[in-house]
């Protein structure tokens, strides 16, 4: 389903029934949209699905609706506090995903609800952000007036925002790109946008409180939902260090890490990238990757050190546990900041 988890179906959804399935977490890493990486980061994939699976178990504390049904461990599905080693299986609620047919960029979302029904997962990714930093996409595709700020033009230095920021952007074109309200609404199908956004703004709130109480500052991150009988519910994966952005004592503490690195080590195939994206658009291609003219190169084995510990180590400060024998992250963060 994705470059970085695996998906294992056990029975299958119907027009108005949910199926039963697990994600099964990887080590892969993907940066840029590239998909699978030339290596993999030991344990990553335990420290994602451990934090998902905190995150939703918050969640549905609180009264929001989710796919999640546990983790898995021995073949038992069982509650995070349970388990004995860290998970790298999540069992889950499966809707449907219907085709969606394109010509070039251009997407037949009809045919994808006409299928869907009322049972299907919406094809959108909803943004929230508490934070604007700089080289951030929102300063080049809005002004601060646009979000009520009281700027002229957007600081040099990050903006931290007193609401939060709401967008939308497409899932499952082969270059996500960002979308007024009004497509947004027809993207969404029978999914209503103004409670996709407020179940946004109700995850954040909660992620971002957790974040806080253990220290950690939760700058952005996503949800994707699926809808059926008309509720929306909480899908894929919330608030982890690939979906979302956060920071200890000021250091990155999130996959964007491993894209400054690459900026860093590897601009040659960074620009790469960014000229086939450029190229494909002009074009109107929707496979970007095809036109690019070079490829990664793996990590060395200090540098995915250091990313294995960021991630085990953010995992059990953030769900406040011991589920991984690795420094603590005031080590970790520091290896972090010399890379």
């Amino acid at each position: 389903m994705t470059s970085v988890k695996e998906f294992r179906v056990e029975s299958e959804p119907g027009e108005d029934s949910l199926g039963r399935g697990a994600f099964v977490f990887t080590d892969d890493y993907s940066v840029f949209d590239w998909g699978k990486m030339p290596d993999q980061i030991p344990k990553k994939g335990a420290a994602l699905c451990t934090m998902g699976a905190f995150n939703f178990e918050l969640l549905e504390e609180a009264g929001v609706s989710t796919h999640y049904r546990g983790v898995v461990e021995s073949g038992d599905v069982l509650p995070l506090e349970r388990v004995t080693t860290p998970p790298v299986e999540m069992a889950i609620d499966l809707t449907r995903v219907p085709d969606l047919p394109h010509e070039g960029r251009e997407y037949d979302y009809d045919h994808y609800h006409d299928v869907a029904g009322t049972n299907y997962l919406i094809p959108l990714e909803i943004v929230f952000r508490n934070r604007v930093p700089v080289g951030s996409s929102l300063r080049r595709r809005t002004e601060p007036a646009d979000h009520g700020l009281e700027f002229d033009d957007w600081p040099a230095e990050a903006v931290d925002l007193a609401e939060p920021i709401v967008e939308f952007s497409t899932k499952y074109e082969e270059g996500d790109r960002y979308l007024a309200r009004e497509e947004a609404n027809t993207i969404a199908g029978n999914a209503a946008i103004e409670n996709l956004e407020t179940l946004a703004r109700e995850v954040n709130r909660i992620i971002t409180e957790q974040a806080e109480s253990v220290g950690l500052d939760h700058q952005d991150g996503k949800i994707e939902c699926l809808f059926i009988d008309g509720e929306i519910r909480v899908a894929d994966v919330v608030g982890t260090f690939d979906e979302n952005r956060f920071s200890y004592e000021g250091i990155q503490l999130s996959k964007e890490v491993l894209r400054q690195y690459h900026k860093r080590t590897q601009p040659t195939w960074v620009q790469a990238v960014e000229t086939a994206k450029a190229e494909a658009k002009r074009e109107e291609i929707a496979d970007w990757k095809s036109l690019c003219e070079r490829d990664p190169e793996p990590l060395e084995e200090p540098v995915l050190e250091v990313a294995r510990d960021m991630y085990c180590a953010g995992s059990n400060a953030y769900t406040e546990s011991e589920l991984f024998d690795v420094p603590p992250l005031s080590s970790a963060i520091g290896a972090v900041q010399r890379l």
